[in-house]
């Protein structure tokens, strides 16, 4: 877990690691921005609507999203669909009526939780069930779902997992986290050193080998290769360090043999607007991906700050997409090119600023809301590095992007006249399922499945991050909607709503056709099957050796499939596979006017939350 070696200055750690000082010139050089001309026509700032009814989406993303829709979904429900029926259960004709329905069937977004590396392991988990290509998950019923989804948004631990699937190319789950072996990425054609090799969860994100010189020797690789983007007049913050820890976990360029390699770029260059150039995105056959973080503003509104967070419910949230950053919240409603992020202008455009390793610890920069003690125990050696370097460093517990909004909605828009904007953890405002993306009316989003592993008591999900978004989605009603959850996290646990698959929304008026239906699926305990409990580990353990990772997919498996059993004797609900599908199309069916009927009706009865 917390690292055990002491601070110590750069000075020792460079008496022992001179000899790699031309091999750290290789992931310096992919991490460092550079600035070159503009493209002819470029717009830095795009205004995207700043209520429901005049929203927009980039074109990039409408086209990506409508393509999806009519070349690869309608195959994907069909698949889903028979996974479903497989199970033995019969289904109104309606819902495979509606699966079938390419221009109004059902639009479905997955949204998966922070909560450090449990999140990444128990949210990869959760999407194995739902994973088509997974022949347990289509025996079990619940396969394919994933395969349907045209929106998937991460957040802290859940962007670590989110951005490492899209930028390796969407494989399974089995082979994202440990793959058998190592193969080249996807845009690595003519760069021998880009593979892509798994989680590597077994080395710690601070110091992985316990070995006192070869740590020091590592902190040391994670700092230098910072440098030449300060040298390069790019603010430069502990985020980059930690960026550096990620991407050897998390994007392509680390494998098991070259680790310690500092000839090997590990994941430096690999850009977030890349995604673009995979071949899974380039056939539209993943959903599109969606990472949150927080912003730091000067001016905040302390009375929305949820007791125990850090940051308040009125700030701005901000979304990294293939194709642009950016915010939908009324405040702000502007977006900038993921591509050219850096820019501070249209004249001299920066790229290689995107990197996907700096996204991910954007998304879970959570050094500004930890103590000292806890920060230094956890990340003693790489602050120390960092701080010896970089002066002034432990005061800069932000992730740094240059503000290409500055001067944007000055009167709303509390970070408008920052040259920086100050980028945080998305779930500083309590909000720990990346939920908002997936509100935007111009997306028109039916059902959202909400994976919950947030920490609370025993480290296992209390509910509190759907109160935290019930209560910020009231703060903006002109913007978004969410269907009513309960307002205390002692109503969600004396329920058993976090120990059993929960249906939110489930009543619907024309009123609230456009409020998604929340499928919520949490890590809650463990399964009722009576088993030790494997899926709580601390949002701090920073190590998983295999088998830890692989009991933990396991279980989360077990979490995803057994439902809430109508018999209090069963462990399993045969009908979940068919409530699940009911759920999805449940929008779909009210719009369509269409009255619930068999399954699907005996199935929203015990599965919504009233």
């Amino acid at each position: 877990m917390a690292s055990s070696l002491p601070l110590v200055s750069l000075s020792l750690i460079l008496a022992y690691t001179s000899a790699t000082t031309y091999a750290q010139a290789v992931p310096a050089k992919a991490y460092t921005p550079i600035k070159g001309p503009c493209p002819a026509d470029f717009e830095l700032v795009r205004m995207a609507g700043s209520a429901a009814s005049n929203q927009t989406l980039s074109t990039g993303e409408a086209a990506y999203i409508q393509s999806r829709k009519s070349d690869v979904i309608p195959s994907a429900w069909h698949t889903y669909l028979s996974n479903v029926e497989a199970t033995g259960t019969t289904l109104p004709s309606y819902v495979s009526a509606l699966l079938a329905n390419s221009s109004d069937g059902p639009t479905l977004g997955i949204a998966t939780s922070g909560g450090g590396y449990r999140a990444a392991i128990v949210g990869a988990g959760f999407l194995n069930a739902l994973d088509g290509r997974n022949g347990t998950s289509a025996a079990a019923g619940t396969g394919g779902l994933l395969q349907g989804a045209s929106y998937l948004s991460g957040l802290s631990g859940g962007a670590w997992f989110v951005s490492s699937l899209a930028q390796a190319n969407f494989p399974t789950i089995q082979d994202l986290v440990f793959p058998s072996t190592e193969y080249a990425a996807p845009g690595g054609a003519g760069d021998a050193h880009v593979y892509w090799g798994g989680w590597h969860a077994n080395y710690s994100l601070a110091a992985p080998s316990g070995d006192l010189l070869v740590d020091l020797a590592y902190v040391d690789a994670c700092v230098s290769e910072i440098l030449d983007k300060q040298l390069a007049g790019y603010p430069v913050t502990f985020a980059d360090v930690w960026s550096r820890t990620l991407a050897r976990h998390f994007a392509n360029g680390t494998t098991e043999s070259n680790f310690y390699d500092e000839a090997y770029p590990h994941g430096a260059g690999v850009l977030f607007s890349d995604i673009a150039n995979t071949s899974m995105f380039e056939s539209r056959q993943m959903p599109f991906p969606i990472v949150i973080a927080d912003i730091d503003v000067p001016t905040t509104n302390a009375s929305e700050i949820i007791p125990g967070d850090t940051e308040p419910l009125t700030n701005p949230i901000f979304e990294f997409n293939v194709y642009e950053m950016g915010s939908y919240d009324p405040m702000l409603s502007a977006f900038a090119p993921t591509k050219y992020l850096g820019t501070a202008n249209g004249s001299m455009c920066v790229t290689n600023y995107d990197q996907t390793s700096f996204v991910a610890a954007s998304s879970s920069e959570l050094f500004n809301d930890l103590t000292f003690d806890l920060l230094n125990d956890t990340f003693g050696p790489l602050l120390a590095a960092a701080s010896d370097t970089l002066p002034g460093l432990q005061n800069e517990l932000y992730a740094y992007w240059p503000n290409p909004f500055y001067g944007v909605a000055s009167d709303t828009f509390g970070a408008s006249k920052q040259s920086n904007l100050h980028l945080v953890d998305g779930g500083e405002d309590g909000q720990v399922i990346p939920l908002q993306p997936l509100l935007v009316k111009a997306r028109g989003i039916d059902v959202i499945v909400a994976i919950d592993v947030n920490n609370a008591e025993n480290n296992f999900a209390d509910g509190g991050t759907l109160i935290a978004t019930q209560d910020r989605s009231a703060l903006f009603p002109s913007a978004y909607s969410f269907p009513p959850v309960p307002t205390t996290t002692a109503e969600f646990t004396s329920q058993n709503l976090t120990t059993r698959p929960t249906f939110f929304g489930c009543t619907t008026t024309p009123a609230n056709l456009s409020t998604p239906l929340v499928i919520y699926l949490a890590n809650g305990g463990p399964p009722h099957d009576g088993a030790a409990p494997v899926t709580n580990t601390s949002t701090f353990q920073l190590t998983y050796e295999e088998s830890e990772v692989q009991a933990m997919l396991d279980q989360t498996f077990v979490l995803a499939t057994q439902g809430y059993p109508a018999n209090a004797s069963e462990t399993t609900d045969s009908e979940w596979p068919a409530c699940l599908a009911c759920a999805v199309v449940d929008r779909a069916r009210a719009r369509a006017g269409t009255a619930r009927s068999g399954v699907c009706e005996s199935c929203l009865d015990r599965y919504c939350w009233s």
